[in-house]
């Protein structure tokens, strides 16, 4: 065995940026397929239809729909794991590291949606898709805050990181409201009902992983069924999980359940997921294509929008007195990651999915024209903005004295 090789591996995955660069092939990749011969067998691969039926029970959709609803379920559950931990005992149980990077996602959220509505209010068809440059992708962003070094302080990724945790809970809130299909009551009850079995378990202090997951299994199914989008199953399933276990005092199950699928989903739900939705076919896209009002208020509501509400929320309550700047941040490198912020990739991908992949409707544009650029030119920016404004490694000066 190659053990050059072996330890170079290793040491790949090892690396915090790893997965953003994995996300990042991962699409490539799939605009490759898109564009290329290879693009009949690509598109074949994500209609492929695959069905699970048990007596009159039946669940029937092509590959690309069970990539959307059912892996992104298990990132939404580490989504769940992650902030129901950072809840409890991370940097969200303090109420002052809460205020500022949650009105800076509130801004994050708000101003982006508005930038789209003003290019496409009066589209009836594109208004729908308002949230998608709403979110922020932390893998990608913490990929490039990654590539500045020990130059980040300590505080920047702990407010990025919260800002992207109250981001997916906004991101959660608006498809659960205003991303469901028509309502089956019959199967909504049933999600109920799962929902009681797992507060019961959590109640009762039961560790066994395995009830959880299969109750939470059959929750999906339900949701599925009900119109309510199934990835919401992983979040509420995640909220059940016991933080601490009553019979061994160093043992968490919710820690446990976190650790074995962060790698799971860093280099296999997430990349799939990128593959699967990042396929754009650039042949025969034009100016017409490139300018509609939908890409255009994408990208603009991310590159933008992001800036504007992330960094001009937090001014605000900065200047109100509400909160205050984290120690080893300036106003230059809140500006920084506020720009960062408009990476949206994977959760703008998804919630593009919800607004238009499904309608039925042949467009003239595609929104993930938008998703890219803006992406792309907010990680650039942010990235050029953050490395003019660290300090250099040997600069020991005071990083606020801008």
């Amino acid at each position: 065995m190659d053990t050059s090789r072996e330890s170079f591996v290793t040491a790949f995955f090892k690396l915090e940026s790893a997965s953003g660069i994995i996300l990042m092939l991962s699409a490539a990749l799939a605009v490759i397929c898109a564009n290329s011969p290879l693009h009949p067998y690509y598109q074949l691969l994500l209609d492929t239809p695959v069905e699970v039926r048990v007596g009159a029970l039946e669940i029937a959709k092509p590959l690309l729909l069970w990539i959307n609803d059912g892996l992104m379920a298990i990132f939404f559950f580490l989504v769940g794991l992650e902030l129901k931990r950072e809840l409890i005992e991370g940097e969200l149980s303090d109420r002052r590291n809460v205020i500022l990077p949650g009105i800076g996602a509130i801004g994050g959220m708000a101003i982006p949606a508005l930038i789209y509505l003003a290019f496409n209010i009066g589209d009836p068809m594109a208004v729908g898709g308002w949230a998608i440059p709403s979110a922020t992708d932390i893998a990608f962003a913490l990929g490039v805050l990654t590539l500045l070094g020990s130059r980040v302080p300590p505080a920047l990724k702990i407010f990025l990181t919260s800002l992207a945790i109250f981001d997916d809970i906004g991101a959660i809130l608006i498809i659960a409201l205003f991303y469901t299909a028509s309502i089956s009551l019959t199967a909504l009850l049933v999600s109920a009902g799962c929902i009681l079995v797992l507060a019961w378990l959590n109640s009762r202090n039961v560790e066994a992983k395995s009830l959880y997951i299969a109750i939470g299994i059959v929750m999906w199914v339900a949701l599925l069924k009900s119109g309510v989008h199934a990835t919401l199953a992983g979040v509420i399933l995640a909220m059940a999980i016991p933080m601490r276990s009553k019979v061994n005092a160093d043992y968490s199950p919710l820690k446990d359940m976190e650790h074995d699928l962060h790698s799971v989903v860093a280099f296999i739900v997430l990349p799939v997921f990128a593959f699967a939705n990042a396929g754009i076919g650039l042949i025969g896209v034009d100016a017409e294509h490139l300018f509609h009002n939908v890409p255009v208020g994408i990208a603009l509501g991310l590159f933008v929008g992001k800036q504007i509400g992330v960094f001009g929320f937090c001014w605000l309550t900065i200047k109100l007195g509400l909160s205050s700047l984290p120690n080893g941040m300036s106003w230059r490198t809140l500006y920084g990651t506020a720009t960062l912020c408009g990476i949206g990739f994977t959760m703008s991908l998804f919630i593009g999915s919800l607004a238009f992949e499904q309608s039925g409707v042949n467009r003239m544009f595609d929104e993930r024209l938008g998703i890219i650029l803006g992406s792309l030119v907010s990680g650039i920016a942010g990235y050029l903005i953050l490395n003019a404004s660290l300090p250099k490694s040997d600069n020991k000066a005071d990083p606020k004295a801008d």
